[in-house]
C-alpha cells in the first residue's frame, strides 16, 4: 500500500449532518467550499488523500536551511507547486526526508485542504494523528474542517455568507488575487438553487473512480458519464448493466 493511503471511506450522510450541526451552517456553504478546495472529493484514485504541499511553509517552519538546496520545495513565496494530485506525493517525500514533521505540517490536507500546520485547531494532539485520520475518511476530514473553523471563528463567517472575510480568513491575504471570494459567492448561489449533490451517488462515483472506472467528476449528480461508469464496472461483474444504484452495485462496489 502507498504511504499515506487508508480506508478513504467516502463521505456518508452521518458525517455531513455532523458538521452542518457542529458549525450551524446550511449545506450549500460547505459544497461552495468543497466546490473550491478540491472538487468536492478529499481523495487521489489511489486513496490517498488529496493535497497541497506549500513550499513557503516549509521554508518557515524550517528557517530556511533548505532553500539553497532543494528551492522548489523551500522558498521564501508561496508558488512553484506544479501539477496537482499524485505529483504533490512526490514533491512531500522530498521534504519528509529533510524534516518530516515540518513537511506534513506544510501540507494542505483532504476535501477541505485543512494544513497539517493547523492540527490542534482541527483536534489533534499532533501532526502525525492528523494525518492518519485524514487518510482514513471524508467524514474524518470534514470534523477536522469543523473544528478548524470554530477555533478560528470562521464558522460564523461562512454561516453568514461573507465570503470576503472567510475568504481572507481561510485562504490568506491573496484570495482576491484568484477570485476565491467570488468562486465561493457562485457555488453557494448554484447549491442554493438546487439541488445538491446526492451522498450516495458520491459515494458511487468516488468507489467507481477507486476501481478505475472515470466518473468525470465526482459531484453527487447521477448524469449520463456516471450512469456509464455504473454500468461498465456492472458489466465487468456479472450484474445487471442498468446504470442504476442498487444494492448489488454498492456491495460489489465495497469489495
Amino acid at each position: 500500500m502507498l504511504q499515506f493511503a487508508g480506508a478513504a471511506t467516502a463521505l456518508t450522510s452521518a458525517g455531513l449532518s455532523a458538521f452542518l450541526s457542529a458549525t450551524h451552517t446550511q449545506a450549500p456553504d460547505l459544497w461552495a467550499v468543497l466546490a473550491v478546495e478540491t472538487s468536492g472529493c478529499g481523495f487521489l484514485p489511489d486513496r490517498r488523500p488529496k493535497i497541497l504541499f506549500e513550499r513557503h511553509q516549509f521554508h518557515a517552519l524550517t528557517r530556511g536551511r533548505y532553500d539553497r538546496s532543494h528551492p522548489d520545495i523551500s522558498a521564501p513565496h508561496a508558488g512553484g507547486y506544479g501539477p496537482g494530485g499524485a505529483s504533490q506525493y512526490d514533491r512531500l517525500a522530498r521534504a519528509v526526508a529533510l524534516d518530516r514533521a515540518s513537511a506534513l505540517k506544510s501540507t494542505s490536507w483532504g476535501i477541505a485542504q485543512t494544513m497539517g500546520l493547523c492540527h490542534a485547531e482541527a483536534g489533534f494532539a499532533d501532526v502525525e494523528t492528523m494525518v492518519t485520520a485524514m487518510a482514513r475518511s471524508e467524514d474524518a476530514q470534514l470534523l477536522a474542517m469543523a473544528a478548524y473553523l470554530n477555533a478560528t471563528h470562521l464558522a460564523i463567517l461562512l454561516s453568514r455568507n461573507d465570503w470576503i472575510a472567510f475568504a481572507q480568513g481561510y485562504n490568506g491575504p491573496d484570495y482576491a488575487g484568484h477570485n476565491y471570494n467570488g468562486l465561493l459567492r457562485q457555488f453557494h448561489g448554484r447549491f442554493k438553487a438546487g439541488p445538491l449533490p446526492n451522498v450516495t451517488i458520491r459515494a458511487v462515483q468516488v468507489g467507481l473512480t477507486y476501481h478505475g472506472y472515470d466518473t468525470h467528476g465526482i459531484d453527487g449528480m447521477a448524469g449520463p458519464d456516471t450512469q456509464a461508469a455504473i454500468r461498465r464496472f456492472q458489466s465487468a461483474h456479472g450484474l445487471p448493466a442498468s446504470g442504476q444504484v442498487d444494492a448489488l452495485l454498492l456491495e460489489a462496489l465495497a469489495r
